[in-house]
């Protein structure tokens, strides 16, 4: 689950690349539109809206400072550059576990997370220019890998008393919350002038939100967090590659050596 979560979750700078709207209303935009069809995933299963845990608000917290850092780098540097970084937050809750959950990795982890840094590394060279522009890019993509790190540790404490969608309605509500405020400093208009504006954030809400976070919370409950931080490192694969189809964001025999080295790495881990 957390894999094909992953997966989804690589459309995500797609998506934010093509929308009409700003960074900031896209991601708010995206959550939205996500939250009924969540409601909708719950009540359909036979469940219903309880109340939140604090754990699921603090998660969806660090969530929307993620997707506000991580949005606002993607239009300053490259699609793989940015993926990179905000995906070191994925390799690093596993540390974030084992210190505070007592979750101590299996000892090919270390290997893995090891090669698969090194192969996001490489794919995310010669991606984007040095520019002003970009190293400010990049440095917001550092801080959204903090963020999501501290996400991904929350959910999966939330993950212990409630469900994955209670989880990521909960979340996402806080979520909400935190993207709107920062469409408003960074003014960015939150009504289109035109409906044809809301197929991208539709599109996101529906791939990247409810499929992609919806199998990224269901399966970091059932997950250690170790293995599921490096899992999530398939996302710069999936995110270049796309790139490189649409944006003309070209891979050179580096970047690709770098892919299969991501991958690598997610295959030594699954193999615990």
């Amino acid at each position: 689950m957390v894999l094909a979560g992953a997966v989804a979750i690589g459309f995500a700078p797609i998506g934010v690349r093509l929308a009409e709207f700003g960074p900031q209303a896209t991601g708010f935009w995206r959550v939205l539109f996500a939250m009924p069809m969540i409601a909708a995933v719950i009540y359909a299963g036979g469940g219903k809206l309880g109340r939140p845990s604090w754990m699921s608000l603090v998660a969806g917290l660090f969530f929307g400072f993620d997707i506000a850092f991580w949005h606002a780098s993607l239009v300053m540097t490259s699609v793989a550059n940015a993926t990179f970084l905000v995906n070191l937050g994925n390799a690093s809750v596993g540390l974030v576990a084992w210190v505070f959950l007592k979750e101590r990795p299996a000892k090919i982890w270390m290997l893995a997370v090891a090669v698969a840094l090194l192969g996001a590394f490489l794919l995310s060279q010669g991606s984007a220019s040095a520019s002003a522009g970009a190293l400010r890019g990049d440095a917001l993509a550092m801080i959204a890998a903090v963020m999501v790190a501290l996400y991904l540790f929350f959910a999966k404490l939330a993950r212990r008393t409630e469900t994955a969608m209670q989880v990521l309605f909960w979340s996402s509500a806080a979520t909400v919350v935190v993207l709107a405020i920062s469409s408003g400093v960074r003014s960015e208009a939150l009504i289109p002038p035109h409906p044809a504006w809301f197929i991208w954030p539709f599109a996101l809400a529906v791939v990247a939100h409810v499929l992609g976070q919806g199998l990224i919370v269901a399966g970091v409950g059932r997950t250690p967090a170790a293995l599921a931080g490096l899992l999530l490192l398939i996302q710069p694969v999936v995110g270049a590659l796309i790139a490189w189809l649409l944006f003309q964001e070209g891979l050179t025999q580096v970047q690709l050596a770098g892919a299969a080295m991501v991958l690598c790495g997610v295959w030594l881990a699954g193999r615990r």
